[in-house]
């Protein structure tokens, strides 16, 4: 058992990282909400945006492997700068847009561990995140070791929180076929398929095989582990559905947070509840923090030409700028985060859709892939998840011109 589990631990890759920036607290908050709300319902909408963002991020993961140049550099070569700079802002503006959440969830669950005001802990955890970024030898063994002990954490403080809740099993199956969308659910729909498939992590895969060392001879090992990595993206996910469904629903007990939910659970349960969703909580978020700042700096720089590696300056630069957005934003702005996050949404969504048909053109021409471009069947799932995404952008924007109409 010993050696196996060792064997795990070894597997973890690229897949593993990309899993835990996707699960920040920003898909534990939908997460917990939608199970408090709808139970068991909306389950299937993870299996559903899950194969979405495998494939893409198996695509992604395949030029990675199957080319020496970046995927940006080789779009900017085949469809203009234009393109790898519009991909570049995109994935900017989308990573940004999240660095609000990831610092929320680490000082929500820094101060139920400590008792600390939140306010002190994007002080702390920003700069430190900077100074891995800054000053680590090699970034992507360090932060092969991060994610492996962060996503054990996550996985087992969701697992411990579950076993309290203990879950209808009947239901709980009944929930991954989707027989039927609750009266008013879209909004939540929308938010746990944008909170799962993530385009701008689908995009870095292929940069994350590449600082791997991963080549064709590695093609297989890299479609396990990015498959896996997605698997536990969902599980993580479908765990907290179920622990927030079996324990408030039945109660109708509504989450509007994260940190609603680990009080609700230390009502429930105990104290010792709440100190455990939280351990997994600031597991999510950490992580999320830092390899999220990192994707946002490296596809911007690499989009415009000015380099993709952390051991380069400008990538440096703005991931240190993605953590200090961040950060200003959860310590100054407080009273005006509604408005501060929905407007770094909405400026994301212009061009988010970039990323996707970037990555499908690319995966499609045969100049560039070979004989590793898409088939038929992956197609058919690409723009399927495409719709899927452009769904979204039509919601998202519908709720934008809303919420500026009360302006």
């Amino acid at each position: 058992m010993a050696f196996k589990l060792r064997d795990v631990f070894k597997a973890v890759g690229p897949g593993f990282i990309i899993a835990a920036v996707v699960l920040g607290p920003g898909s534990i908050t939908v997460a917990s909400k939608i199970g408090s709300v709808y139970g068991y319902q909306l389950l299937w909408v993870i299996v559903i945006a899950g194969i979405g963002m495998a494939m893409f991020t198996t695509m992604s993961a395949r030029f990675g492997v199957s080319h020496d140049e970046s995927i940006l550099q080789s779009i900017a070569e085949t469809y203009g700068r234009w393109f790898a700079v519009l991909i570049g802002i995109a994935a900017f503006l989308s990573a940004t847009s999240f660095q609000f959440g990831n610092n929320l969830g680490v000082a929500t669950a820094m101060k139920a561990l400590t008792g600390v005001d939140e306010w002190v802990w994007p002080l702390i955890f920003t700069p430190l995140g900077i100074i891995l970024v800054f000053w680590a030898k090699n970034l992507y063994k360090l932060l092969e070791k991060l994610i492996m002990v962060l996503v054990v954490v996550m996985i087992l403080a969701f697992l411990i929180n579950l076993f309290f809740a203990r879950p209808n099993l009947i239901a709980l199956l009944k929930g991954f076929l989707p027989l039927s969308t609750p009266k008013g659910s879209f909004n939540k729909v929308a938010a746990l398929v944008g909170t799962t498939f993530v385009l701008h992590g689908c995009l870095y895969q292929s940069y994350l095989v590449q600082d791997k060392g991963w080549t064709l001879p590695n093609m297989k090992r890299g479609m396990r582990d990015t498959i896996m990595g997605i698997v536990i993206l969902g599980s993580v996910t479908t765990l907290v559905i179920m622990t927030s469904a079996a324990a408030l629903h039945p109660r109708n007990i509504v989450v509007n947070s994260a940190a609603d939910m680990a009080l609700q659970l230390e009502a429930l349960f105990g104290q010792s509840a709440k100190f455990i969703f939280s351990a997994g909580l600031w597991a999510a978020a950490f992580s999320s923090l830092v390899v999220n700042s990192i994707m946002a700096g490296g596809l911007l720089s690499d989009g415009l030409g000015l380099g993709r590696t952390m051991q380069e300056k400008a990538p440096k630069l703005f991931t240190a700028l993605t953590m200090l957005i961040g950060m200003v934003i959860a310590v100054f702005f407080r009273g005006d985060v509604v408005y501060a996050l929905v407007m770094a949404q909405a400026s994301s969504l212009f061009a988010v859709p970039a990323i996707g048909i970037g990555l499908f053109l690319l995966l499609n021409n045969k100049k560039v892939m070979g004989k590793f471009k898409n088939s038929l069947l992956q197609n058919i799932i690409a723009i399927l998840g495409l719709i899927l995404i452009l769904i979204m952008v039509y919601h998202m924007y519908s709720r934008l011109i809303g919420f500026l109409a009360k302006l």
